[in-house]
């Protein structure tokens, strides 16, 4: 196996508790809970290769922190979501209802899927009582993907009430049989977030910071203090940062060895072994940790920074799941080269923020691909030109998975050769990204701190299908969904 890596690889200059409104992670003051283990949702029905689904936005109440309940929204549930799967190859019928007491839209962060409606953006909204539904073919390899809202500008509101969801891709021509599958046995989601509690509720605008929001509290599945027993010697972890703003540093109080598989877009070329792994807001990660080594009772704890945020308690072993992993576990084709079509240049901070020097106009085309082809975009982040003041942007793509060809003229990280469609972009640096659109339509790319694609850090790219050109009147579609262009929703 390669060197193990211990170091985050990102700029250290530019961390988020860098930042005069940095808000650090506290040990809450609460009993230790079981981990939440989200549901596989059922479908209402199946015909043939049509699966049908039902998701509901929803108002509810969870025991988060001793005491009284939390008022927390949900998809299904009353935080967060079940785990939605869709196999490759099959056709989805999804019934949409909203009962929040606000307009939302349902956003699949990394499934290929046309835009604007499918994919959920801004332009899709559903009001509240309302229903709609939607029809897409899922089309991609094996990934962890998730759901959550995008009704700018209430984006960052509505994450921080709770909505969103795990989703899970399955492709039978890529799935890898050695790599636990049990889900909520050797196969589970942590789904990191933060949040500050007001007397055991949540109050987003009193904690609101256009810089992105932080809370003091670490949650992971929406469970605090939270406690998972491992029963089998191989555990896969999908770790998502849902956090609005804060960048997640994970590692563990006895550096385990934690072998990456696989990233936002699928499996990577080859594992990956480190300790210590930083994502920036979106980004995905799966993880595949070794316990065979560990007697009964034995506890790794997994830690945000210094802060921990998840026991692994070492129970007995029901089986032994463990298998020899491929040498290499994807095969991808990475020799394209090329000079850049596509410049992005993010930019600012606070309510400076923009996406080359343009607020976000949910009526105007800022670039165009066509379906199909491989082009180079060439993203960078300028806060280097404040001293002293620059962070790290994600930056995200709606509607496929890119490869990073390089980060400043050097190879990308060494989890970083598999495809992905977020990735962090340190101040004073630009990536070169290998992009591909297999499906077409209207998407969003912006900057993944919430509150800064909420503020107008944002643009949009038109797919075009030659085979079957579409005439976008954008104006015409905000109108006839009863959306503000100003994001005044």
């Amino acid at each position: 196996m390669t060197e193990i890596l211990n170091k985050y690889l990102f700029d250290e200059k530019a961390y988020d508790y860098h930042d005069a409104a940095y808000k650090a992670l506290v040990v809450p003051k609460t009993k230790v809970h079981s981990l939440r283990i989200p549901k596989i949702l059922e479908a209402d029905k199946i015909q043939g290769d049509t699966i049908y689904y039902t998701i509901r936005a929803q108002t509810g109440e969870t025991q988060i922190l001793d005491g009284k309940p939390t008022a927390t929204w949900g998809y299904n549930a009353s935080v967060l979501g079940p785990l939605i799967k869709f196999v490759s190859g099959k056709h989805y019928h999804l019934t949409l209802i909203n009962n929040l007491p606000e307009v939302t839209t349902w956003h699949w962060h990394g499934l290929d899927i046309p835009g604007p409606i499918e994919d959920g953006g801004p332009h899709a909204p559903v009001r509240p009582g309302e229903k709609k539904e939607i029809e897409f073919d899922i089309n991609q390899q094996t990934m962890t993907a998730w759901l959550h809202p995008h009704p700018c500008p209430h984006t960052a509101e509505q994450v921080w009430h709770g909505l969103a969801a795990p989703v899970a891709v399955i492709n039978p021509a890529d799935n890898l049989p050695q790599i636990p599958h049990d889900w909520g046995i050797d196969d589970i989601p942590i789904i990191f977030q933060d949040r500050t509690f007001h007397d055991n509720q949540l109050d987003y605008q009193s904690d609101y910071d256009m810089d992105g929001t932080l809370g003091d509290t670490a949650l992971v599945n929406g469970t605090a203090n939270a406690e998972f027993t491992v029963t089998r010697p191989w555990l896969r972890l999908r770790v998502l940062n849902g956090a609005n703003r804060r960048e997640l540093r994970l590692n563990s109080n006895d550096n385990i060895t934690m072998i990456q598989i696989a990233s936002d877009g699928g499996f990577l070329p080859h594992a990956v072994p480190l300790t210590k792994l930083m994502l920036t807001c979106a980004e995905r990660a799966e993880l595949l940790l070794d316990f065979s080594s560990y007697k009964t009772g034995d506890q790794v704890v997994l830690k945000a920074d210094d802060t921990p945020i998840l026991r692994l308690k070492v129970g007995d072993f029901t089986e032994d799941n463990r298998s020899q992993l491929p040498a290499t576990l994807k095969q991808i084709e990475r020799g394209f080269t090329g000079g850049a079509t596509h410049k992005v240049v993010m930019a600012g901070m606070d309510d400076s923020v923009r996406i080359n020097d343009k607020l976000y106009d949910m009526t105007r085309i800022d670039d165009q691909q066509v379906m199909g082809k491989n082009e180079i975009w060439d993203v960078s982040n300028t806060n280097d030109d404040m001293p002293g003041m620059g962070m790290i942007h994600p930056f995200h793509m709606h509607g496929m998975s890119f490869l990073v060809l390089s980060r400043n003229g050097h190879d990308p990280y060494p989890n970083e050769f598999g495809f992905k469609d977020t990735i962090g972009v340190n101040p004073g640096e630009h990536v070169r990204l290998l992009v591909r659109f297999s499906v077409p339509g209207i998407f969003m790319y912006h900057c993944h701190i919430l509150e800064h694609e909420d503020t107008g850090m944002m643009a949009q790219i038109e797919v075009i299908d030659p085979a079957h050109p579409i005439h976008w009147d954008l104006k015409d579609l905000c109108e006839k969904n009863g959306v503000d262009p100003h994001m005044q929703m």
